[in-house]
């Protein structure tokens, strides 16, 4: 069966309702059809309080159709292929999509399998995870149930969806632990694949005296190869220069491992990828590099900053108005900068709020200093940012 739309949007995620949304206020008649094969829709931000035992789990998970757009078309199937030379995509039901105009934001790949042994323990021998809306709530189990020892806490090498999720549950299991006279009887270690704890100095600077606060030891440059979750035992190779191809073997009480994560195949496979699997778009005005009608935002886009709702919140009025241009055959005068941000809970009552630009400069909303730990910032992130989510930012009101 062949589809045909004047635009079609990969992704019901964040990104690509919210561009759908903002599309449809600007213009009632456009023909817009959203693919995603996805039955439910999370608010996926907030799994760092589930995973804190602070947050209903239930309260991030809504039916996808109540959060599509009136008026979108929604093909339930996924996208397995895609030939943007002659404006075709192919679904997982041998059904074809033609477009005119095309906005790709599936959103990122977690390759769990990429980590020997990892599938089969997630969830039990106190391997946890909050990357997963069914494998949130285990970490508090995890937390809740230390009386002491090793508690590991993991970041890949590769880039993830919020880049300070691997180590803002750390801060939160540190606090736990802190509030329950249990700190002095844990050995908290941070292993990253990052070489640093956060890009931004000024933040950076904050999360450094969290982690001294709480005497946690950081190792930077590995990447876990493996894990034996009946046997408490982790390992990593050292991928810096200079511990390359160093083996380490880590022993555990608890663990909170973040998967490596990767554009989608059907993206890596495809002319839109570049050199790293992402998608070749213009860093300014998100329009792709060789195919003129094709634009791209959110966690699958190349675009060199952190993969997170924020960054999409900026992105998605550049590429509405871009988009617009494009088919009314005007100047593309949407201009994207780099904004992202990232709400770090330093702690139960405590968020550092950085934000910041492509070349890492702070972009502060507030008239005070963001890089405080502040109570008014966490209640933000627990109260304020989930009901802005649904009820704003989905319907295309900001």
């Amino acid at each position: 069966m062949q589809h045909q739309h004047q635009i079609v949007i990969i992704g019901g995620g964040n990104a690509g309702i919210s561009v759908a949304a903002q599309l449809l206020r600007k213009n009632k008649q456009l023909d817009i059809s959203i693919i995603d094969p996805a039955s439910k829709h999370y608010y996926q931000p907030a799994w760092t309080l589930v995973g804190s035992g602070v947050f209903d789990i239930q309260k991030t998970e809504r039916n996808e159709a109540d959060v599509l757009p009136e008026g979108v078309k929604w093909v339930k199937q996924k996208v397995t292929s895609m030939t943007p030379e002659n404006n075709t995509l192919q679904l997982d039901n041998g059904d074809n999509v033609q477009y005119e105009y095309l906005i790709v934001a599936p959103g990122i790949q977690l390759n769990w399998h990429e980590i020997k042994g990892l599938k089969e323990t997630l969830g039990k021998n106190n391997v946890c995870s909050n990357y997963s809306f069914e494998q949130a709530p285990y970490t508090f189990e995890c937390i809740k149930n230390f009386k002491g020892g090793k508690a590991i806490f993991h970041n890949p090498q590769t880039p993830v969806k919020c880049g300070g999720a691997p180590h803002k549950i750390m801060y939160m299991a540190a606090d736990y632990f802190r509030k329950h006279n249990l700190l002095d009887k844990a050995n908290i270690q941070y292993w990253s694949g990052a070489a640093k704890l956060f890009a931004v100095p000024k933040y950076e600077k904050t999360l450094l005296k969290v982690c001294e606060r709480a005497g946690i030891k950081l190792n930077f440059m590995v990447k876990m190869t493996e894990i034996d979750g009946p046997g408490k035992k982790a390992k990593f190779i050292g991928i810096g220069e200079d511990n390359k191809d160093k083996e380490y073997e880590v022993e555990f009480d608890m663990i909170h491992v973040t998967p490596p994560q990767s554009a989608p195949d059907f993206i890596k496979s495809s002319s839109l990828a570049n050199a790293a699997g992402w998608v070749d778009v213009d860093k300014h005005t998100l329009q792709h590099v060789k195919f003129a009608n094709i634009f791209s935002l959110g966690d699958s886009s190349g675009l060199p900053i952190s993969k997170t709702g924020a960054a999409i919140r900026k992105q998605a009025p550049v590429v509405v108005e871009n988009m617009l241009a494009t088919i009314n055959h005007l100047p593309l005068t949407g201009i994207y900068n780099g904004y992202t941000s990232c709400p770090l809970v330093t702690g139960y009552g405590k968020l550092v709020l950085a934000e910041f630009d492509y070349d890492n400069i702070p972009q502060e909303t507030f008239p005070f200093d963001q890089s405080k730990e502040r109570w008014s910032m966490y209640q933000m992130k627990r109260r304020v940012l989930p009901w802005l989510y649904w009820n704003k930012i989905l319907p295309g009101k900001m």
